[in-house]
């Protein structure tokens, strides 16, 4: 029975799914986005910066000719995701899969040095913000008993580093929340929290300076992301997984604040 319950929601790579992906006009989640657009799957994106929205739907508009969805949201906001929610829900977008990728970093100080609201802004997005959605996409998903939640972590959220408090404290959030919220979604479904790598974005640059150098495009990760994410059936519900890289471990080694 639970081969067969594996099978049903594995669906195959070549399925055509519709993906949400917050976080999505920039970065991994820009390349994600692209990667899977040219796969046949269907966006749903989000984003606070309408100027890179518009330049990523003519992006996908030139790779792909199935209609995508891209919408200015915060997702710190609970409200603003409730109403989000329910225009996905109108709309018969309800998400296949769910890539919880929105975040923000911080520059490397002590948490005495850290302004307090650089250190609200990342708690926000980063928690807040993967919550708000979760509270309110996961029940239109409970009901077809189907689906697959992403929550973008990281390899802070596994390890500590005395200069990037505020970030480790909310990727090691995302690690408990997606243990917690995996025990409770519908059996068919999973929830989880997935290391990216090493990948050389702005976000990156700020945690290692030129340190991020090192590390492999957004492009060719959304290779590798894409696949690994397309794949993911209930039998990986609680777990915390990573998308490995073959300088993964030299840039571990390599960078002392890492």
């Amino acid at each position: 029975m639970a081969s067969s319950q594996n099978q049903s929601s594995r669906q195959g790579s070549n399925a055509s799914r519709k993906v949400l992906i917050t976080g999505v006009s920039k970065g991994l989640g820009r390349a994600l986005a692209l990667e899977l657009a040219t796969r046949g799957h269907t966006i749903i994106g989000c984003s606070r910066d309408q100027t890179k929205l518009d330049s990523l739907q003519e992006q996908l508009s030139k790779s792909s000719l199935i209609q995508h969805f891209l919408f200015k949201l915060d997702v710190r906001s609970n409200k603003n995701v409730e109403e989000f929610a329910q225009i996905i829900g109108k709309q018969n977008l309800v998400p296949d899969i769910i890539v919880n990728n929105a975040g923000l970093a911080h520059e490397q100080v002590k948490i005495w040095e850290l302004d307090a609201q650089d250190f609200d802004n990342v708690i926000d997005t980063n928690i807040k913000g993967i919550a708000n959605v979760l509270r309110h996409f996961l029940p239109l998903m409970m009901t077809t008993k189907q689906g697959i939640v992403v929550n973008i972590s990281s390899s802070a959220g596994r390890s500590t580093h005395e200069n990037f408090s505020a970030y480790c404290s909310s990727k090691w959030a995302i690690e408990g929340l997606s243990k917690c919220v995996a025990k409770g979604v519908a059996e068919g479904m999973a929830v989880v929290a997935l290391d990216p790598g090493f990948i050389c974005t702005d976000m990156l640059h700020l945690l290692l300076g030129d340190a991020a150098t090192r590390c492999q495009s957004p492009e060719k990760w959304a290779l590798k992301a894409a696949t690994m994410i397309l794949d993911f059936t209930s039998k990986d519900n609680g777990a915390s997984l990573t998308i490995e890289d073959e300088i993964y471990a030299e840039t571990l080694l390599k960078t002392s604040d890492i």
